[in-house]
């Protein structure tokens, strides 16, 4: 009912429904939020209820990708983003945008080779630098989403600031890209991304409560949400009781 009446003020009093779904089922997926042009209005609904803490520890889910890899941005958009957002009380997750790249140390200063060129490590370094920013996943994640859920990443940056972080001048972001800080972020990933146990030799990377196996892998890529309810052994909260996830066709995983 709460999310029922936030979405009437959300979309103003229209007589008209705006999707073939009742308001009361608006946030239920993030499909269903996207289908009724809601987004916005349920991640404001998300991240301001209030998180029932539990004694049971929350599942850490780590991912390790790379900005332009089909396979990452699949996963991204339409697993992991979804899932953090409904069950956000019982998911932590870390965000390390690095990949296949190599590096290089040329007279003290890093040099960066990507998998996809020059466009993703700029994609890598603009994602990095708004994690540190920010430093608030209920900030910095929904413009991540945002731009790797667009068509071209690195220009949609200014949009997506302006729609979920208008605050941020993209100046800020971009002096981080284009200074020490952006480098030195991106070294940073580079050693968490080759300080993997087992090595990684594809992206996504998804490493749950800091295991990786091939078994979890293609759960989570299958059906993260359900994988996560089925895994948490503290008391369900209440997506896990009311939803259950279509399991969708693995994406194509960008090999090391």
């Amino acid at each position: 009912m709460r999310c029922y009446l936030l979405l009437l003020c959300a979309v103003g009093a229209a007589s008209q429904p705006v999707c073939n779904h009742p308001p009361s089922t608006w946030c239920s997926s993030w499909e269903i939020a996207k289908e009724c042009q809601v987004e916005k209005q349920c991640l404001e609904f998300y991240s301001n209820r209030d998180l029932k803490k539990s004694s049971e520890p929350a599942i850490q889910i780590d991912l390790f990708y790379e900005s332009l890899c089909g396979g990452c941005r699949g996963f991204l958009v339409r697993q992991l983003f979804p899932s953090w957002l409904m069950l956000a009380e019982i998911i932590n997750v870390t965000l390390v945008p690095y990949g296949n790249a190599q590096e290089t140390n040329i007279t003290g200063k890093w040099v960066f080779d990507c998998q996809h060129g020059p466009e993703e490590c700029l994609g890598n370094m603009m994602e990095a630098c708004l994690i540190h920013i920010l430093d608030d996943i209920y900030k910095y994640f929904p413009i991540i989403f945002c731009m790797e859920s667009s068509n071209n990443i690195t220009k949609s940056l200014e949009s997506c600031l302006a729609v979920y972080a208008p605050e941020l001048p993209l100046k800020t972001v971009l002096e981080c890209v284009n200074g020490d800080l952006g480098n030195k972020l991106m070294h940073e990933n580079a050693q968490k991304t080759k300080g993997l146990s087992p090595p990684h030799n594809y992206v996504p990377w998804i490493v749950i409560d800091g295991m990786h196996t091939d078994d979890l892998q293609a759960q989570a890529q299958s059906s993260l949400f359900n994988l996560v309810c089925d895994t948490y052994k503290g008391p369900k909260p209440e997506p896990c009781l009311h939803s259950e996830i279509t399991p969708l066709k693995r994406d194509v995983l960008c090999l090391n």
